[in-house]
């Protein structure tokens, strides 16, 4: 994943929906081709789409939670010929193109060539979608934080995470919720004294002072400041070992009493 590669001329639109997702729209930067990332409300979408004059030739799914997928039959009916991929582990309405680790979705209006990462743990058969400088993560990798366990374990997410550390440091991160400021909530509990932590919540507030999203993050920056993508580094295991009561060692045992301390603690 390390193989450097020329990152394509694509630019993402974040469309918000419900209280707090983003639904991304890749276009390309000499087209009005559209691709869909994680529609679960039409609304959104048909209105970008309308007001922009843009044209969709693809739904992209992570995974199949409801807030993930319930655009889709509404924008079908709009668009009956759109394909709609997603993790072939899944149920999701009207897939066409069931997709597993290693695949790839070649979308040749927008020049682009994504490949699908197995991300389980949110959900069992959760997928993320990467090409050079992009990945589009849904509920896997939050900024400054992860997803909650549904129907995946514990060990799944923390080796879907390890995963995804291994991508180019420069990869931007999109995921599906605007939960950065919460997330740095508790990551300060974790690493109270981390001063690119401390840097990085100032800087969110403000954007969202002004109504921007928080995202993308950077990987390099979740490196920097995300706990659950440092488990290695010596206050976040001494933060977790005090939490458990003994001390820890081993990313997997931090990785799981960080995520239990975030949901019966802080959420």
């Amino acid at each position: 994943m390390n193989t450097p590669a020329q990152v394509p001329l694509i630019t993402v639109t974040p469309l918000p929906a419900f209280s707090d997702n983003y639904i991304w729209c890749l276009q390309a930067r000499d087209s009005n081709h559209v691709v869909i990332i994680d529609p679960g409300d039409a609304q959104p979408v048909l209105t970008y789409l309308q007001a922009e004059q843009r044209i969709p030739v693809a739904i992209l799914i992570t995974h199949h939670h409801w807030d993930h997928i319930s655009g889709i039959k509404t924008l079908l009916e709009t668009y009956p010929d759109l394909p709609v991929y997603g993790p072939a582990r899944e149920a999701i309405p009207a897939m066409r193109y069931p997709l597993t680790h290693g695949d790839r979705v070649q979308i040749d209006a927008l020049d682009i060539n994504l490949q699908v990462i197995d991300v389980p743990g949110h959900t069992a058969g959760h997928i993320a979608y990467y090409c050079p400088g992009y990945l589009f993560c849904g509920d896997t990798l939050f900024a400054n934080g992860c997803g909650k366990i549904f129907d995946g374990t514990l060990d799944q997410l923390a080796d879907s995470l390890e995963k995804l550390a291994q991508l180019p440091a420069e990869t931007r991160i999109y995921c599906t919720h605007e939960y950065t400021l919460d997330n740095i909530g508790f990551a300060r509990w974790v690493e109270p004294d981390n001063p690119e932590l401390l840097k990085r919540e100032q800087r969110e507030k403000q954007r969202r002072k002004q109504g921007h999203p928080t995202l993308p993050s950077t990987l390099a920056l979740e490196l920097k400041t995300n706990p659950f993508l440092r488990t290695q580094q010596p206050a976040v295991m001494t933060a977790a070992s005090r939490q458990a009561g003994k001390p820890l060692q081993t990313h997997r045992e931090i990785f799981a009493v960080l995520r239990r301390w975030k949901d019966t603690e802080y959420d």
